[in-house]
């Protein structure tokens, strides 16, 4: 989606502007520290809020601008998208207590 929007917004060619390979490369870091890995369903339902305000406005718009054009780009990525939006909001896992 980063690429989709970049490509069509801020006219890169192969690869990403420096602004958004900096938000693709924050979305990447935030998903590996994702307590709920594969159970995870979208971003907007889920219960621990991993962005912080200004990443989580840029990544919104992006998905704005890039959702409805995935059907026609990449539409098993899409299907999948809507697919993982359907599940139930997961679990807040526990914290392992320390000491």
């Amino acid at each position: 989606m980063i690429g989709l929007t970049c490509h069509d917004q801020h006219g890169a060619g192969y690869g990403l502007c420096e602004q958004c390979q900096g938000l693709q490369d924050y979305a990447l870091q935030r998903l590996q520290g994702c307590p709920f890995q594969e159970g995870k369903t979208t971003c907007a339902k889920c219960p621990v809020h991993c962005y912080q305000p200004e990443m989580r406005q840029r990544i919104r718009s992006v998905m704005r601008y890039a959702g409805p054009r995935m059907l026609c780009t990449h539409p098993i990525m899409a299907l999948r998208h809507v697919v993982d939006g359907r599940r139930k909001a997961p679990i807040r896992p526990r914290q392992a207590r320390s000491g």
